[in-house]
């Protein structure tokens, strides 16, 4: 019996470290995972196709409604047309480049939080791999900055659709419904400087501007821009994320020989 009983216990002792083990790796494998890169990676992603879906949409119902309701004549936002066809260009090339400038910078937090807290061996750094960490430094900040000038640009035409949304809620409210007053409430998308001052018609007024608030083209672009909108914040706040992130690790990667210190990020 002792004997069995020695062969048990030494049977559950390995099976306990072996438990054990797989536990600290476990445990490991999490330590080396750079939260605050994936929190950012993952708002990054979500931001810009927010951005790009609902703004390439958006763009393409805003031509609709000059094209039918603004401006009859096709030459008159011809220009017009040109740039929002370019600009959906442009946000097909921001899709991808983001997909994959966010999976670049995940990878880095990966790789040097893993270097940082050692878990595959001693702390070991090059200069070119400091250097990388530098561009990804200046990078992020240099697209922190052109997506605050996006976000921005993005609440133009949210602006746009809720001045012409306002105005049709005062025609419909029931102090100006029904009365002479209403066809003097007016539009005129030409003041915005989108198309010229000859186009035609250029203004809308009263019932006729009404009409076009209940148009499904309209309802859909106004709120497809306040999503597009809020995606480009989201985007920025992505960023900065990113930017306390890829600063924090090339500092730790510089000065880690000197310091005992480690990174979350």
């Amino acid at each position: 019996m002792k004997p069995a009983m020695e062969t048990a216990a030494e049977e559950n002792t390995e099976q306990s470290q072996e438990r054990k083990g797989c536990f600290e790796c476990c445990i490991k494998c999490l330590g080396g995972v750079p939260y605050a890169s994936l929190v950012a990676t993952i708002l990054c992603f979500s931001g810009v196709a927010l951005f790009c879906g609902c703004g390439h949409v958006a763009l393409a119902g805003t031509v609709a409604i000059l094209e039918q309701h603004f401006s009859t004549n096709t030459s008159d936002h011809a220009l017009l047309s040109e740039v929002i066809q370019l600009m959906q260009y442009v946000i097909y090339g921001i899709a991808s480049f983001f997909f994959l400038y966010g999976i670049i910078l995940l990878a880095e937090g990966f790789y040097t939080t893993s270097a940082v807290k050692e878990l595959h061996g001693e702390f070991k750094t090059t200069a070119c791999g400091r250097c990388i960490s530098g561009m990804f430094v200046f990078l992020t900040y240099v697209l922190g900055v052109a997506w605050l000038g996006v976000f921005g640009f993005s609440a133009v035409p949210v602006f746009m659709f809720y001045n012409i949304w306002s105005t049709c809620e005062v025609i419909k409210s029931p102090q100006t419904n029904g009365t002479a007053g209403v066809e003097q409430i007016c539009v005129d998308v030409r003041q915005y400087g989108i198309i010229p001052w000859n186009a035609f018609p250029g203004k809308i007024c009263g019932s006729a501007l009404e009409n076009i608030c209940n148009t499904n083209e309209f309802y859909m672009s106004y709120h497809l821009f306040i999503v597009a909108c809020a995606g480009a914040g989201a985007t920025v706040i992505a960023l900065l994320i990113y930017m306390m992130a890829t600063t924090y690790n090339y500092a730790v990667l510089k000065f880690k020989s000197r310091e005992d210190c480690c990174t979350k990020f």
